[in-house]
């Protein structure tokens, strides 16, 4: 849970230090504002994966099941700034496929803290794996990382992609050819 009063105070120290008069009109009810915000899109700090991937379904068919352009938003723990993108994700099922709508709250849950890409993308798909228990996985994601495009650097446009595999999709490179063609 956060804790709504220590993130108003730190909004408060935050505005003064860099020079804000935080009695300004505009500036009031800012740090009530950034508070609740914060309960959004912190969100994924108090969730479990595993919760989504409960329900699950008995099926025949163990052929490749890919969700593709899943968006998400997340923040950089390096800078606290945005990175948005998309995820794409492969599993080879073992007899149990879960809702698709739960692959998109499995990477909620992930975006929605302070985040590493590249740890993200792994966390999604280690958490395939062990609730889903398929014979493999591949998690790509795909973004733009604020603190590339609007500081540092400044290359607006500029993407990141990470990719993780599990299981048979580290053993056979057919499987990653056919998913790259089919998230292009």
């Amino acid at each position: 849970m956060i804790d709504q009063e220590k993130v108003k105070q730190g909004v408060r120290l935050l505005l003064e230090g860099i020079g804000e008069d935080i009695t300004r009109e505009g500036l009031l009810e800012t740090p009530d504002r950034i508070a609740r915000m914060y309960e959004e899109i912190y969100g994924g700090m108090q969730e479990d994966a595993g919760e989504h991937l409960k329900k699950i379904f008995h099926v025949e068919n163990n052929d490749m099941v890919v969700e593709k352009d899943i968006t998400f938003y997340s923040t950089c723990e390096h800078h606290l700034l945005p990175f948005y993108g998309k995820v794409h994700i492969a599993y080879i099922p073992d007899g149990k496929v879960v809702g698709l709508s739960k692959l998109a709250r499995t990477v909620e849950v992930y975006a929605k803290r302070l985040q590493l890409q590249e740890q993200m993308t792994g966390q999604i798909a280690d958490a395939l794996m062990e609730n889903l228990k398929p014979k493999g996985v591949l998690v790509m994601a795909e973004a733009e990382h604020m603190c590339m495009t609007m500081r540092g650097i400044k290359k607006p446009g500029s993407k990141t992609v990470t990719l993780v595999k599990r299981g048979v999709f580290c053993e056979k490179k057919d499987l990653t050819e056919q998913f790259f063609q089919m998230v292009r």
